[in-house]
């Protein structure tokens, strides 16, 4: 199976500490050793780099980790193949541009029986399960939501109910973003950690690296690491529960809960802070 990593922020951030750690399991402390990939939503527009070489020997992983770029979210993968080739093509996050804006997503799991109907405006480029998934998730959002974006309730909804279509294949772990905020599915393993005042002291599972995050953080900074596993002692990280799908934006998990009245999804719905 592949990893996953992901962060939200309320500030453009810098992913580099978690990176150092998640990249150690692109060939040395784990076996996905069959490409890796991270995009980065900047102002600008989507930055993504991909590279069918194992992370741990990858001069593009090292320079990021010596080089770090900062965003406010961030998708990235390390892969190990169960469809498609090892090729830049078949490589994570992907990314699509629907309603003008630039989407990046990254799954983990084997999806085999996964099979949808084609459509014209989402073609996979690769030959990956998990590329026909992201076109399917965007198809359909597109479908509904032909002319504008949808309120980020509706589109979490709307989301996760064809999640829970494509998860009857199989295992559908991902991430996904548009730059504005996160989504992250668990099928059966995802875990996030809120990283906030009065922030704390942290130690990498994967390799021997420590940081004090109240040295490099204001008062206000809030950031939300989601990962396949733990990647850090020394700070709560906490557990998806399988089928769950969640919804992060400002560094912090958003809760999706009906609107007073609603019913069948029929009346508004509100986002409410979680943590």
């Amino acid at each position: 199976m592949c990893e996953l990593l992901g962060m939200n922020s309320s500030k453009p951030a810098a992913l580099n500490f978690s990176f150092a750690g998640f990249s150690e399991r692109g060939g040395r402390t784990g076996e996905h050793r069959d490409g890796w990939g991270i995009a980065f939503h900047e102002p600008a527009g989507c930055r993504l780099i991909i590279d069918d070489r194992p992370s741990i020997d990858s001069p593009l992983a090292h320079a990021l980790k010596h080089n770090p770029v900062k965003a406010k979210n961030v998708v990235a993968h390390i892969r190990k193949a169960t469809e498609g080739e090892v090729a830049p093509q078949n490589s994570h996050p992907f990314t699509r541009v629907l309603w003008g804006t630039t989407w990046s997503f990254a799954h983990n799991g084997n999806l085999s029986t996964f099979r949808p109907a084609p459509d014209p405006h989402f073609v996979p480029a690769g030959e990956t399960d998990s590329e026909r998934a992201f076109c399917y998730l965007l198809a359909g959002l597109r479908r509904r939501f032909p002319v504008q974006p949808p309120s980020r309730a509706a589109l979490f909804i709307a989301v996760q109910t064809m999640a829970a279509v494509i998860a009857r294949h199989g295992t559908f772990n991902f991430i996904l973003s548009n730059g504005d905020f996160l989504l992250a599915h668990c099928s059966t393993q995802l875990h996030y950690v809120v990283r906030a005042y009065p922030f704390a002291s942290a130690s990498l599972v994967d390799c021997d690296l420590q940081i004090d995050f109240r040295q490099h953080n204001h008062l206000d900074d809030q950031i939300v690491v989601i990962a396949t596993l733990p990647l850090t002692t020394g700070e709560q990280w906490h557990r998806f529960e399988p089928g769950e799908l969640k919804l992060f934006s400002g560094g912090a998990p958003l809760a999706v809960h009906p609107g007073p009245g609603s019913d069948s999804g029929s009346k508004p719905l509100r986002l409410l802070m979680s943590y």
